[in-house]
């Protein structure tokens, strides 16, 4: 891991850059305490290829359509919830 000074790093960036481009890590120093590192991303997944990898160690499964019944609407009888909290409000609760 190199180490570099906040100036040097800032007057030759782009030669750092490439550094960390080949894959090496830099370390910022400010009057010789590290403050930073830059290092490469490490390339990440695409959601599709994530889940499928996920599916193949058995993690996750694929949703099977029309296998859960749909839930029948419930009716509720009796007068509206509004009408009841407008009877609560003005009995003072």
């Amino acid at each position: 891991m190199l180490q570099v000074g906040l100036r040097e790093a800032n007057m030759h960036f782009s030669k750092y850059l490439k550094m960390v481009r080949e894959g090496q890590e830099v370390v910022v120093t400010e009057r010789g305490t590290p403050v930073a590192i830059i290092k490469p991303l490490i390339k990440e997944e695409s959601p599709e290829d994530r889940i499928k990898s996920l599916e193949e160690q058995g993690v996750l499964r694929k949703a099977v359509k029309g296998k859960l019944p749909l839930c029948k609407p419930i009716t509720i009888t009796g007068k509206p919830i509004s009408e009841t909290v407008m009877e609560g409000r003005e009995d003072g609760f």
